[in-house]
């Protein structure tokens, strides 16, 4: 399967993937993010599609007081590797983005 594209809030809903030790729905994810849910589940379903992420629905038949029946999501093994390769890379990138010669220090004023 091809790997989904690593937009920086794919990243982001990686990591929380990545650090949660729980299943997580498209809400609680959305809230730890900041993103809004009609970009999160877009992305979810794009790394559920490439097998990183298994999602089921939350027991129960009926709605309770709170809504609708949760979906929750959860890193499969092989995504939780792969997702944590693509957060180093992305890590390293931004690391080796900031420390690169050439660039002007923001402590750095012009004129005086």
């Amino acid at each position: 399967m091809a790997e989904p594209k690593m937009t920086r809030t794919t990243l982001d809903v990686l990591s929380v993937l990545v650090t949660q030790d729980q299943e997580l729905y498209g809400l609680k994810i959305a809230q730890a993010t900041g993103v809004l849910t009609g970009t999160i589940y877009p992305i979810l379903a794009r790394l559920e599609k490439a097998g990183w992420v298994t999602s089921e629905w939350e027991s129960g038949e009926e709605p309770d007081s709170r809504g609708p029946r949760r979906r929750f999501y959860r890193l499969t093994p092989n995504g939780l590797q792969r997702a944590q390769s693509a957060l180093q890379r992305a890590a390293s990138r931004q690391t080796a983005a900031s420390g690169r010669p050439g660039h002007a220090s923001p402590s750095i004023g012009f004129g005086a």
